[in-house]
């Protein structure tokens, strides 16, 4: 019985590999601080928009997962093939997407090295390493990683942080045995009439609804090897990655609203975050939250190094191969940048903020193309979409335009 058990576990997690990958990529430092920020500022009456932003996130995961597997291309190769403008489109895409998550390299390696370091303080009562070592260690580690490594290797290890991630933050939720009462009467939606209130609403969804998740989407999804034969296994495969993302995001977004909320405290960095739960739950709470933090950022940082190579392969429709010397260059590179925190005066979470922003303002670009592209019966043949999914589709549309603009104000 337990052979079969871990059997059915095994199968179960090879069916949902992309899915897994994804939230790995997805679920970071950036989102847990945003959803934490939104449960202790406003207890879980937001809790709306991040169901919203899920359930926009599994349409369009669906939509690109769909168009590769029937067309048998990824994302970028078919805006170039589809669209007389499209090879410009597809280079603006890869060029923000890249550009974007390069700046999120930044940001998460320097939240993470923070949370190494108030690991170690809170474990041995040492002030901890220099972030420069702390750093080079985390590169060399992910560097080896990527040049030792295949696509199904690197399922597994996303898999890995993201179980691990998500017991972490599950095993916090019951030790800080948070307000329950609170959070169930804290789920009634409503918008607060405070300044800064619809720009959080933007953010919650931003760090959700990703323009690089859904272009990934279509090459993880390739990387599986599945074909047409495979469209109800891609769709179950992404309604997992979008409950899964629902869950671990309402999971931190309660922590906050039973403790935080409760006690009428806010936040505004990850850092804050643990210092404030330590009094809460004590050391041994706040060292998962710091391991299951680190776990989120680190499963984010190793898909982005891949990034690049990905993209250009996507573009120029040519194979990827991981071990290639393509990929272990442009990797390196895009590990490298990991030391940018170290030299640039930007906080760590300004650049998370500034990359967060950056990257809405792709979504609209990302959203509209596949929009046509799955309604062409010339390319969707019989797999064309039906007018529900339509109307979802419009409706991520919409909501495109508005993260856009609040992304846009944002930077302004």
């Amino acid at each position: 019985m337990k052979k079969s058990l871990k059997q059915r576990v095994i199968i179960g997690l090879s069916l949902v590999g992309p899915g897994l990958f994804l939230i790995g990529y997805n679920i970071g430092t950036g989102s847990i601080t945003t959803m934490a920020k939104a449960g202790a500022n406003y207890g879980m009456t937001l809790f709306w928009a991040l169901i919203l932003s899920c359930l926009f996130t599994y349409i369009l995961m669906v939509a690109y997962g769909k168009l590769t597997l029937v067309t048998g291309k990824t994302a970028l190769n078919n805006i170039k093939r589809q669209f007389s403008w499209g090879k410009y489109l597809a280079i603006y895409i890869m060029t923000a997407v890249i550009i974007g998550e390069l700046l999120a390299v930044m940001g998460v390696m320097g939240i993470v090295v923070e949370l190494l370091q108030e690991g170690i303080r809170l474990a041995f009562g040492i002030e901890g390493f220099s972030p420069w070592i702390i750093t080079g260690i985390l590169v060399v580690i992910l560097y080896y990683l990527l040049w030792d490594g295949q696509y199904k290797r690197f399922e597994k290890i996303l898999t890995f942080f993201v179980i691990f991630m998500a017991l972490c933050f599950i095993v916090v939720f019951f030790m800080v045995d948070p307000d329950y009462i609170m959070i169930i009467k804290g789920m009634v939606p409503s918008i607060p009439d405070e300044p800064g209130s619809f720009r959080l609403i933007a953010a919650m969804a931003g760090t959700t609804c990703s323009a690089a998740v859904f272009i990934v989407r279509s090459t993880v999804v390739a990387e599986k090897g599945w074909n047409v034969n495979h469209l109800k296994i891609e769709k179950r495969d992404a309604m997992v990655s979008a409950s899964m993302m629902l869950f671990l995001s309402g999971i931190i977004m309660a922590v906050a609203a039973g403790t935080l909320h409760v006690m009428g405290l806010s936040l505004t960095n990850t850092i804050e975050l643990i210092h404030l739960f330590e009094p809460i739950g004590g050391k041994a709470a706040a060292l998962i939250l710091i391991i299951g933090i680190s776990g989120a950022g680190l499963s984010t940082i190793f898909p982005i190094i891949l990034i690049a190579p990905w993209l250009i392969c996507d573009y120029t429709g040519k194979e990827r191969n991981i071990q290639a010397p393509m990929f272990r260059w442009l990797g390196l590179i895009g590990i490298l940048f990991g030391f940018g925190f170290l030299i640039m005066e930007e906080k760590p979470v300004g650049l998370m903020v500034f990359s967060q922003a950056f990257q809405a303002c792709i979504l609209p670009a990302v959203a509209i193309p596949v929009y046509f592209m799955l309604k062409d019966y010339k390319l969707m043949k019989s797999h064309k979409i039906k007018v529900g999914f339509k109307i979802g589709l419009i409706a991520v549309i919409l909501f495109s335009f508005l993260t856009t603009y609040f992304a846009l104000a944002d930077l302004y």
